[in-house]
């Protein structure tokens, strides 16, 4: 290919040079390992039912209670709240946490000390460093549907934090066949900022799309499925299963029906 061709086709002609054959005598490159990864099932979760409020614990949290799954790294907290019609948390304190909220469907309302107040919808990203001490209330606005969100919680790289808030929408597009960078520590890519050493993504697949991630040496993943079903390798994933791996490799996940997931990259 001459280098007008390359100047052409950019990114796709510099595949095509990547495809060519191999020169006698060299070895094929290496594929990459994929990391082993140790699952969370959906149904292992702790579990309250309120009557107004039906939550599932994937960490230990409230009343639940189990040693062997207190958090991950900086991950404490995945709680996926069902949250009724005309229902929800009255005002409540939180310190020294970066809470992030993923409404799949509905919406939920939110109010706090620091005189925000907002909707919050599917597509849309809410964080709350709680800092030096936060109080907020969420409520489901709706007379006639249920709220349903994933709420998280991570250790902030240190205490006593000024408390803040934002909140960002990410279209479907966006999200649809990649890995969409949703919150971040240094904010990179439009994303949330977030007191913590975290990229947080999102992603939508349709039935056969594929991502890849990189997992790379000294970083941890945390994998949890919102809706769907995913292939990782030897290991099938549903909604409500999360998964975790401290090894490094190329995890390849394939939607074997349509899906939507949070990946967690942490230190």
């Amino acid at each position: 290919m001459e280098r007008r061709e390359v100047l052409k086709y950019g990114a796709a002609g510099a595949g095509f040079l990547f495809s060519a054959p191999l020169a006698q005598g060299a070895e094929e490159p290496p594929v990459p390992k994929a990391p082993t990864l140790v699952v969370r099932r959906a149904a292992e979760r702790g579990h309250a039912n309120h009557g107004w409020l039906d939550t599932w614990h994937t960490f230990s949290f409230g009343r639940y209670y189990d040693a062997r799954h207190m958090g991950f790294r900086a991950l404490r907290v995945i709680n996926e709240d069902f949250i009724d019609p005309a229902a929800g948390f009255p005002m409540h304190p939180h310190n020294d946490m970066e809470i992030v909220t993923y409404v799949l469907e509905g919406a939920l309302q939110h109010r706090d000390s620091l005189g925000n107040g907002s909707v919050i919808r599917p597509g849309e990203v809410q964080r709350m460093s709680a800092g030096t001490g936060i109080r907020h209330s969420e409520f489901n606005p709706s007379r006639d549907r249920r709220v349903h969100l994933l709420q998280i919680w991570l250790l902030p790289e240190r205490q006593g934090l000024k408390p803040g808030y934002a909140q960002q929408a990410f279209a479907a597009t966006d999200r649809s066949g990649r890995l969409k960078l949703v919150a971040s520590r240094d904010g990179r890519d439009q994303s949330l900022r977030i007191h913590t050493d975290v990229s947080l993504y999102a992603s939508i697949l349709p039935r056969d799309g594929v991502v890849e991630h990189r997992v790379e040496t000294g970083r941890h993943v945390w994998i949890q499925v919102a809706r769907g079903r995913l292939a990782a390798g030897e290991v099938t994933l549903e909604a409500g299963d999360g998964a975790r791996t401290s090894e490094p490799g190329l995890l390849r996940l394939k939607a074997t029906q349509d899906a939507e997931f949070l990946l967690f990259d942490l230190a």
